[in-house]
């Protein structure tokens, strides 16, 4: 189980995740809809019921009835009134009372005569709870009635049992189930796309084998770049000394030989110091020297002879130097002395530290976690792209248990690998 999660495409990843995503938010929204409902369901009960109440407690005929004293006449004439009022406004009871709350009408004519079940308010004043009746548990709003003086002369109460709410609100489910199908459709559609697109891009490729390519594509253009510098400096330097050759001015063709050859000679001595150097830093150290002349930076380079193995491939390890090395280079090109330098040395814990430092304007504080973010850069995009490389460097070192910082005055990159436990991944 362990290798098929390991192996399995980024682009089956992306629909995976997606797909969940949707559904997760489907059940959510599934959920408000179902609440919302219920609220809304709950409050056109207790409108319906305050106002089938109001409206039967203003009534001259129920006025009239209750005025005149005689319970049985009342019964008589307010029956089968307020059963059409029932059956018209689809409430499941209306009771008339006395003021002391005998019933005078009610749904099941055995039950008139007795004491009305609910809340009968101290003053006259209207009431809207939820109690349990003769019906069972209902919404209920009771409202004085009053005589023309201003009398209370009895009480109307209105009802819709919650078992006739729940009725309705399993009637309005189909919607809420449609929409949130809906929504988990569109969300498979467009995870179903995401697949696609993705793989067209990775192919069938697992993330960390993207990743990789990544790095490698970063380190074959950045390793492109130096040699590049490197190999038009010497061709300048050749022509020039070819040249003076010509005119016979062997002094100092030789003295421009010399001068490339004992620059060249320091870099590739603190390179060959180190006994676990990777030869291909080196040489990207070298082309990068060249580069920094190219763009006149002074070039600044300590490497400690104890240095121990990176724990990086040689693919991750120009990833990450060659990144950092470019993007002090980017920096220092627009300040007014332009430098860069680069330190490479142990750790106290016998791993690497590896610091790029430049004479940059530096990081602004509120940027120093959002410039590692994949897509995010100060710079404008150019035919690389940009926005990749520090994400880039940030996930290698991560993905084997180091750490990237930055730092002020000067601006640095701080990097610090763990020891190496054998050969980084090729």
């Amino acid at each position: 189980m362990r290798r098929a999660r390991e192996t399995r495409s980024t682009a089956s990843r992306v629909f995976v995740v997606l797909l969940v995503t949707t559904v997760l938010v489907g059940a959510l929204v599934a959920v408000f809809l179902v609440i919302e409902a219920q609220r809304a369901t709950h409050a056109e009960a207790e409108r319906a019921t305050s106002v089938s109440a109001v409206s039967l407690a203003t009534s001259p005929l129920v006025i009239d009835a209750l005025e005149r004293g005689d319970a049985a006449a009342a019964t008589q004439i307010l029956e089968p009134y307020v059963m059409d009022i029932v059956e018209a406004a689809d409430l499941d009871f209306i009771t008339t009372m006395t003021t002391s709350g005998v019933r005078l009408t009610h749904p099941d004519p055995e039950r008139i005569g007795g004491r009305y079940l609910g809340t009968i308010p101290s003053s006259p004043q209207t009431l809207t709870e939820v109690f349990t009746g003769t019906l069972g548990p209902s919404v209920r709003t009771i409202v004085p009635v009053l005589s023309s003086d201003d009398a209370l002369i009895g009480w109307v109460s209105a009802g819709v049992t919650t078992e006739t709410i729940s009725e309705t609100l399993l009637r309005r489910l189909p919607l809420t189930l449609g929409i949130t199908s809906g929504l988990v459709a569109l969300g498979t559609l467009g995870a179903w796309a995401a697949r696609r697109m993705t793989r067209r891009i990775a192919g069938d490729l697992p993330p960390g084998q993207v990743r990789d390519a990544v790095a490698s594509y970063e380190s074959l253009r950045t390793l492109g770049e130096a040699l590049r510098a490197q190999t038009h400096e010497h061709g300048n330097r050749m022509h020039t000394a070819v040249a003076l050759l010509e005119l016979g001015r062997t002094d100092e063709a030789i003295e421009i030989l010399t001068e490339t050859s004992r620059q060249s000679q320091s870099l590739v001595d603190q390179v060959t110091a180190r006994r676990s150097g990777d030869p291909v830093v080196g040489a990207l150290l070298l082309g990068k020297a060249s580069q920094a002349k190219e763009r006149g930076i002074d070039w600044r380079v300590r490497i400690e002879p104890d240095t121990p193995p990176s724990p990086l491939s040689p693919v991750d390890s120009v990833a990450v130097v060659g990144n950092l090395i470019d993007n002090a280079m980017d920096a220092a090109a627009h300040a007014v002395e332009r430098w860069v330098e680069v330190v490479i040395e142990p750790s106290a814990e016998r791993g690497i530290v590896l610091r790029v430092s430049d004479s940059g304007e530096g990081v602004p504080p509120e940027l120093r976690e959002r410039i590692f973010t994949n897509g995010f850069s100060t710079k404008p995009a150019d035919a690389h792209g940009r926005g990749v490389g520090l994400a880039l460097v940030r996930s290698i070192v991560i993905g084997v248990g180091g750490t990237v910082e930055v730092t002020s005055d000067p601006t640095s990159f701080r990097v610090l690998l763990p020891p190496a436990r054998g050969r980084g991944r090729s």
